[in-house]
């Protein structure tokens, strides 16, 4: 690391740096966090790898909510009065060394018992003793040291117990009966006649008869009860002729050893209870670390600062609210409640809610919205509603989001299921009537023959394993979606819908214009220096644009919320800010973001925002063109109509100024008319959207950080690879049918044997397993043949 950077976070040091034990750091929170480590002996951490973490910010008073004991208690997972357990997200865990120092704050703080670190979530599970440390010491320690928890409403809420280690031990059941079972069958497949062997055959067959009970009613019982419950609800769907298949296999290779008439077919029966498992295990294997349920929950914070007659501050839950409460909203909070504004002005950032990339002015006296956030300073507000109440939290009361998504949704193969179980017994059926008349003997045999050769194993496989693999393949190409079935849904749009701020556009970029006289090099580093202590966003695009200019020492420095900046150095002044706050008189434009800038008294000119839209969107409007109907649905005004109209296909239908209800009726009069709508958006106002619309994908800049309710999660860098992961979801659907067409064959084959009356247990041992497999064999390689050609 070079002399001028920062030794704890990387970044590059100016004039204002801070220089401790001949190292060199940008701030004194940097310092602050090396002391830390090194009084605690973990100096570790920088030879592990640097910049881990971020640098630490944290506001006084921010974590006083947490000496609230009925909020601790809300949060924490274990508490029986000596010993606490929390687990707290954490989104800048990202390597090898944010994982070492966490899971060494017993060092930091002797209260903590134990830290465990589960990366793929980034969460941290701390056990602690409240007697020694308190949870708000441990969070402001994790903020001390660069890993600021993020702790929201949501993690309040009663969270539910997902169990999703069943179908991990239904299948070492299963896996473990069939093998042995399969070591007992040999001696009767190849009929070897040593004596001990004829001797124990009748134990041998009651083994695998024992090995069996426990396959069949603990590994395979979900197979028989969505049977049960699919034909109690007179709905015939795949797990029927599977249920079948099942039961006859098992009642009739258990008569068989009754009556000493053979060895029955118990391991074809184990495997196929083990194929079908190894199949759901790979369906189920989804990106459980992402969040694909968020709504303003997860973004609400847990509890707010409430003010008295008296002067008197306390922190509540934010649930506790009520009307006439007076609040406290500090820089960078979001406004819980709607209210009106008692203290202002106040600058609010509502693009979650309206997706409006501007800040909005508002002065003392008008009306403030759940959902904004504060980026002055600190405000005071008088509550209006509960935050059940609130405009923001009126959108998830919408049906919508109480729907699941399977009612909207026939999958593929449960669509097959009735015309197999119809076609299957049909055959059984004709088979036994035709050996009645011909060999009445036959008739058992060749019936259960039917019933067991034609189990649809190989057809259950065929979705499970190739959209899985599908599912794992995106994963990879950074498209994450929530379940095997989105995949399907995804190769039947017709209709795509975009959201404009943040989705076409970039929030990491703007791209900047200046119109006026030229500004000079001192005049360039007043400005630089003025910007440096704003934390508004048009501040902050401005400041990176002047990177190569020298930060000055300000004689005077003020920020008039609102409005702009002041800045003076010696008998230099600068005016940074709206048009009338640096006297000009020229027209502005209001569908620009606009910065003006006058230095001593006169205008210079004005810097001009504009939105970066994404590389590579007019190649991937085009390309969806060709296959599907497009539109752009936007909060935003409309000043970058006629620029969007370049980007795009001709005749792309393009609607403004849209609310979340309006996005929300917009998808669902299109689904109304026969439409399968795909939305595409990044923020809560797109929420509503997204939960209607049959594929709702949220783009993201950090998956782990930021995603409403959605089907699926994309990558912001991946972005222009969508049309191909539209057209790689239709060839997935065309691999399963051509796995049906092989699983046909393979059922064709085996009735040949069953409605002859030829079929014997080591044919059905062979011919079943064999299926699977081949099944599973095809799709894999075809899946990952397609996902190689996925850009």
């Amino acid at each position: 690391m070079d002399n001028k950077s920062c030794f704890h976070c990387g970044d590059p040091c100016d004039e204002a740096t801070v220089l401790y034990q001949d190292k060199t750091f940008c701030c004194n929170g940097c310092k602050t966090v090396y002391e830390i480590f090194d009084s605690n002996d973990l100096k570790y951490y920088y030879d592990l790898q640097s910049a881990a973490g971020s640098t630490p910010k944290l506001s006084p008073g921010k974590y006083d909510y947490l000496e609230n004991s009925e909020i601790a208690e809300q949060l924490l997972e274990f508490n029986d009065g000596k010993h606490q357990i929390i687990s707290l997200f954490i989104p800048t865990i990202h390597c090898s060394s944010c994982i070492w120092v966490l899971e060494n704050l017993g060092k930091l703080a002797p209260g903590i018992v134990q830290s465990q670190v589960d990366f793929p979530k980034k969460t941290l599970r701390i056990s602690f003793r409240d007697k020694t440390i308190s949870l708000k010491e441990i969070v402001e320690l994790l903020a001390k040291i660069g890993y600021e928890p993020n702790i929201s409403l949501a993690d309040s809420e009663v969270k539910k117990n997902k169990d999703g280690k069943k179908i991990i031990y239904q299948l070492g059941v299963a896996g473990f009966g069939f093998g042995n079972i399969m070591f007992l069958s040999f001696p009767e497949y190849f009929e070897v006649g040593e004596y001990w062997l004829e001797q124990y055959k009748m134990l041998f067959r009651w083994l695998m008869f024992a090995f069996s009970l426990p396959v069949v009613f603990y590994a395979g019982r979900d197979y028989l009860l969505s049977a049960y419950k699919g034909i109690k609800s007179n709905f015939l769907n795949i797990d029927v002729p599977i249920a079948l298949g099942i039961l006859v296999l098992f009642i009739r290779s258990t008569l068989e050893i009754i009556f000493d008439w053979g060895s029955g077919f118990f391991d074809s029966l184990s495997g196929l209870i083990f194929f079908l498992l190894l199949g759901k295990y790979f369906q189920q294997r989804t990106y459980s670390f992402l969040s694909f349920e968020r709504d303003y929950k997860s973004y609400f914070p847990v509890a707010i600062t409430r003010i008295f007659n008296n002067g008197r501050e306390e922190s509540v839950r934010v649930n506790d609210l009520k009307k006439g409460d007076r609040l406290l909203i500090r820089h960078g909070e979001l406004i819980p409640v709607d209210g009106i504004l008692e203290t202002g002005p106040a600058e609010i950032d509502y693009s979650f809610v309206t997706g409006e990339a501007r800040p909005v002015h508002v002065d003392a006296g008008e009306k403030v919205f759940a959902g904004g956030k504060q980026l002055g300073g600190p405000i005071e507000m008088t509550a209006q509603k509960k935050v059940s109440q609130s405009y923001l939290t009126q959108l998830w009361s919408h049906n919508v989001f109480g729907e699941s998504s399977d009612s909207k949704f026939k999958s593929l193969t449960d669509s097959i299921g009735k015309r197999f179980t119809i076609a299957v017994l049909s055959i059984a059926i004709v088979s036994a009537l035709y050996w009645v008349f011909t060999e009445p003997g036959k008739v058992w045999n060749v019936f259960t023959a039917v019933l067991i050769i034609a189990c649809p194993c190989a057809i259950a496989l065929a979705a499970p394993f190739t959209l899985g693999n599908m599912l794992r393949i995106f994963g990879k190409k950074k498209f994450y979606l929530k379940d095997v079935s989105v995949i399907e849904k995804l190769a039947k749009i017709d209709t795509a819908i975009f959201d404009k701020t943040g989705t076409l556009t970039t929030r990491k970029h703007d791209e900047i214009f200046y119109e006026g006289s030229k500004l000079t090099k001192e005049e360039k580093s007043l400005m630089k220096s003025t910007l440096r202590a704003s934390n508004h966003p048009l501040s902050r695009s401005l400041y990176s644009l002047l990177k190569e200019h020298n930060i000055l020492s300000l004689d005077q420095y003020e920020e008039y919320i609102g409005l702009g900046l002041f800045g003076s150095k010696g008998d230099n002044t600068i005016k940074i800010g709206s048009s009338t706050f640096v006297d000009n008189c020229n027209q502005t434009s209001p569908s620009k973001a606009e910065v003006h800038i006058s230095t001593n008294s006169n205008y210079r000119g004005r810097f001009v925002l504009q939105s970066q839209y994404r590389n590579g969107i007019t190649d991937l409007m085009s390309d969806l063109r060709k296959q599907i109907d497009l539109a752009v649905l936007s909060g935003d005004h409309d000043g970058e109509r006629n620029r969007l109209q370049t980007l795009l296909p001709g005749l792309t239908p393009m609607y403004f100024d849209q609310n979340p209800k309006d996005k929300l009726y917009f998808v669902k009069e299109l689904q109304d008319s026969g439409k399968r709508v795909m939305m595409v958006g990044d923020g809560l106002n797109d929420a509503g959207a997204l939960a209607q619309s049959d594929v709702g994908i949220a783009l993201a800049e950090d998956i782990n950080v930021f995603s409403p309710a959605c089907d699926g999660i994309l990558d912001a860098t991946a972005f222009t690879n969508l049309s191909s992961y539209i057209n790689a979801s239709k060839k997935a659907m065309g691999i399963i049918r051509l796995s049906f067409v092989l699983s046909l064959a393979y059922n064709l084959i085996g009735l040949y044997f069953a409605v002859t009356g030829q079929l014997q247990p080591v044919i059905a041992a062979i011919l079943m397993p064999l299926s699977s497999i081949s099944i599973v064999a095809f799709t894999t390689i075809a899946t990952n043949w397609l996902g190689r050609r996925i850009k």
